[in-house]
């Protein structure tokens, strides 16, 4: 159990190990509950190594990201390899993958959304996409978000999840969606990544309604602008 730990959230890691060492000097692994937001692949030469460190972090969980989708479509579907290498896919990274069956099905089975005991939502993407994947009546949306995420993957329905998880994020400038996704799933404020927010830290919006941790970490990023490490990987405060 890792309830009774800090939370420490970790961004969009693409590929780069030797940044993620680095940033994670500060938190010893037994000490914070690590939480990685997603896209620790793609960019980047080390996203098969980013995954393999982010599994086997101790009292770490792992959210699913839209690059994972990418990879993992890539992987199913031969066809599609040269689209995924257009959106930063590394060839090397997904032949290492097809001879990592465990990986792979750890991979197909990470959760979309993570609510934690303080009505914190954690996801990948700031937007209210995987609204999709849930419907009204459902009596915990996380869970069933989760488990339908779970099964479009495990059929062949990467599609659906890449359209929905890969829009601009949106909860910044949104303030009515935001505070209609935050009743729909009974939390308090979302935490998120997906697209470099330009900051030095991670940047809060609506009285801290809505943060997002992706500080553009990654020295193969498009968007890397020398940021600091800690406007990716930082503590997540009340």
């Amino acid at each position: 159990m890792v309830d009774h730990l800090p939370i420490l959230i970790v961004g969009d890691v693409h590929g780069d190990l030797e940044r993620l060492f680095e940033a994670l000097k500060p938190y010893p692994a037994a000490q914070w509950h690590t939480i990685f937001l997603g896209d620790l692949v793609d960019y980047g030469m080390f996203g098969v190594g980013a995954l393999r460190y982010a599994h086997d972090r101790p009292n770490s969980t792992v959210l699913l990201g839209n690059h994972e989708v990418a990879m993992l479509w890539a992987l199913r579907d031969t066809s599609r390899i040269g689209w995924w290498m257009s959106v930063g896919g590394q060839r090397h990274d997904l032949d290492e993958l097809a001879r990592d069956e465990p990986l792979q099905q750890w991979m197909r089975e990470l959760p979309a959304l993570v609510r934690l005991p303080d009505r914190t939502l954690i996801q990948h993407c700031g937007n209210d996409g995987y609204a999709a994947f849930m419907e009204a009546t459902d009596p915990d949306p996380v869970a069933a978000i989760n488990s339908r995420v779970r099964d479009l993957l495990a059929n062949q329905c990467e599609s659906d999840l890449w359209d929905a998880m890969s829009g601009r994020n949106i909860f910044p400038d949104q303030r009515e969606r935001l505070d209609r996704w935050l009743e729909v799933t009974a939390s308090r404020r979302v935490v998120f990544g997906h697209t470099p927010h330009g900051g030095r830290a991670p940047q809060s919006y609506h009285d801290g309604r809505a943060i997002n941790f992706d500080g553009a970490l990654s020295r193969s990023h498009r968007r890397y602008r020398v940021s600091p490490s800690g406007a990716t990987v930082a503590p997540l405060g009340d």
